[in-house]
């Protein structure tokens, strides 16, 4: 691979070399600056370069991809040649597939681009319908792209470019024959492009064997400037289940948050949580795969223009988003894999702005925070969740405040006379309150007046160190007696691990096996379940234990504090184009 040569920095989309077109789509869209991937990638990719790109998610890569292609296919106005498509882009997850399928139409829409996303889980026929009219660009899941090539729905003779969105994801999720499948079918001239968070052994392997003198380029996220982008302050309360919703607007209450992502694991917790906010007085929209193109669309310019104050998301659908004026990120539920709590609190304090780090955790899920600490290196800070007569102290703050502000905007003429009449036969500093009090009752509503009980733990609770969060420490881990970690400063699974470990990463937890019913009989491959647990639960496939299939049942490991929601999210799902019985097993 050849490293890409240094060149001077670009100001601007329109020295990247990009159709007019798209220029003025972009300024349409309110596309100032490229980031720094677009600017690394676009310019390579108009030449017909191969190209690998290592980038995290919320990079701006879509973009990086997706305006090179749509430039080539509508080059001087006219269309390519030949049956289409003439671009395939591959990307590990549904969710995935209709947002880059999104930004392609989104920028392409000007220029009579067709595009299609394919994956599994929406009727075949529909997709069957689509890529017989034609199509200029495909978006989709390896498994999916496998079935069309198999029917001959999906003809690649005319393919141009491909995208290998997240290869390393792709490759986890045990694509990796789909995707040999699917390249191999393709034109030995056409343009390749990869891009991946990581470029292990396995991803600079397939970049090998598929791109042609590629250049490579290296653009993570920037780091924050010592003095300007000070440490996301972390937080973390213990709360047992059956409180959440009420710690959870608790908090809310007590510091109302100017515009903050609600974090769930899965789809069916994101619409059931929005709708009990909703119903509590709170802005909440749902973002989550389910959605079309408009619904996303819709919800995403009322949080921009900050109509909505919470959005609750899964971590897939939140995948790529980029809003700087988030204020608070709130893990309703814990993620289990650290790297995805990074990836959800690194979406507040951005550029220069105040954030803050929320998370909701079960007592049985203290280790879940703990593994956390150990791998950020950082210290989640214990909190109490408020109690009433913390609330009612919040409130009376708030009317302080708001009555402050009248009495500096003034032009309270008009109401003297009613005070006037009333000081006759009240004094002055009665009305004054009974005015604070009406003002109070207005503004605090009826108010909470349920105590939250406070979450009972098997094991005993060091209190707080007098460090505060984000403090850095000589060897980089969180400090002992404090945070979550307790007083124990060495391993962070407490008591024994009666299912087993997880064989991905060094981080001990315990396993539950679900039953699945269908098998190899049924087509059943690993790639299959690794893809509907992603999908359908949200869950990484990093975290996916051994997987048995048999010839008419399957068996999966997962971590113990997620199964039941695996199971729940399956047993809603098909598999295969089925539905089949889903269960824990024993």
């Amino acid at each position: 691979m050849t490293d890409l040569p240094q060149t001077p920095p670009v100001l601007g989309f329109a020295d990247l070399g990009l159709d007019p077109r798209l220029l003025a789509v972009l300024a349409d869209l309110g596309y100032e600056e490229p980031t720094p991937i677009q600017r690394e990638a676009i310019p390579v990719l108009v030449t017909g370069r191969d190209l690998v790109g290592q980038a995290a998610t919320g990079t701006g890569k879509t973009a990086a991809f997706a305006l090179p292609i749509l430039g080539a296919l509508r080059a001087d106005g006219a269309n390519i040649e030949g049956p289409g498509p003439h671009a395939l882009v591959l990307v590990p997850t549904r969710e995935l597939a209709v947002q880059v399928a999104e930004a392609l139409h989104r920028y392409g829409k000007a220029l009579g681009v067709s595009v299609l996303p394919v994956y599994g889980g929406q009727a075949i026929s529909q997709q069957l319908r689509a890529l017989h009219r034609g199509v200029d660009i495909v978006v989709a899941t390896p498994g999916r792209a496998v079935d069309h090539l198999k029917r001959g729905s999906l003809v690649l003779e005319g393919v141009r470019t491909v995208v290998l969105d997240e290869a390393d994801e792709m490759l986890d999720m045990g694509f990796a024959e789909d995707l040999e499948a699917i390249l191999s079918t393709t034109p030995a001239t056409r343009q390749t492009v990869l891009f991946s968070a990581t470029l292990a052994p396995r991803v600079a392997a397939l970049a090998k064997r598929h791109l042609r003198e590629p250049v490579t380029i290296d653009v993570q996220r920037e780091a924050a400037v010592a003095g300007e982008m000070p440490r996301v302050p972390q937080v973390g309360y213990l709360v047992q289940r059956a409180h959440k919703l009420n710690a959870l607007g608790r908090i809310l209450d007590m510091e109302p948050p100017g515009s903050a992502i609600v974090f769930c694991r899965t789809r069916t917790e994101v619409d059931t949580l929005t709708e009990a906010l909703n119903a509590r007085g709170y802005r909440a929209e749902a973002l989550h795969g389910g959605l079309s193109q408009e619904q996303r669309d819709r919800v995403m310019r009322r949080f921009r223009d900050e109509t909505t104050d919470l959005l609750v998301a899964t971590d897939v659908a939140a995948r790529g988003l980029d809003i700087e004026h988030v204020s608070h990120v709130i893990n309703y539920d814990v993620p289990v894999s650290p790297e995805v709590y990074l990836h959800r609190i690194g979406r507040t304090g951005r550029a220069g702005r105040a954030g803050m780090a929320i998370t909701l955790a079960e007592p049985r899920e203290r280790r879940l925070l703990r593994n956390i600490e150990h791998f950020t290196g950082q210290r989640i800070e214990p909190a109490t969740v408020p109690t009433v007569a913390d609330l009612r102290a919040r409130q009376m703050q708030q009317t302080r405040a708001a009555v402050e502000e009248a009495l500096e905007e003034g032009d309270f003429d008009a109401f003297r006379v009613i005070v006037d009449a009333l000081s006759d036969g009240y004094d002055v500093m009665d009305i004054a309150a009974a005015a604070v009090k009406l003002a109070h009752a207005a503004q605090a509503g009826a108010g909470d007046a349920e105590e939250i009980p406070a979450a009972m733990m098997r094991e005993p609770y060091a209190p707080p160190s007098g460090r505060g969060p984000g403090r850095p420490r000589g060897d980089d881990r969180p400090a002992r007696g404090g945070g979550f970690g307790g007083g124990t400063g060495g391993s962070f699974s407490s008591g024994g691990s009666a299912g087993g470990r997880g064989r991905r990463g060094t981080t001990p937890w315990q396993v539950a096996r679900i039953f699945i019913g269908a098998g190899r009989t049924a087509g059943v491959r690993p790639a299959d379940l690794v893809g509907a647990i992603a999908n359908e639960a949200g869950v990484s496939p990093r975290l996916i234990g051994a997987i048995e299939i048999a010839d008419r049942f399957a068996i999966v490991e997962v971590p113990d504090e997620i199964a039941a929601s695996v199971v729940t999210a399956l047993s809603a799902a098909t598999i295969r184009g089925r539905r089949v019985e889903v269960r824990l097993e024993g």
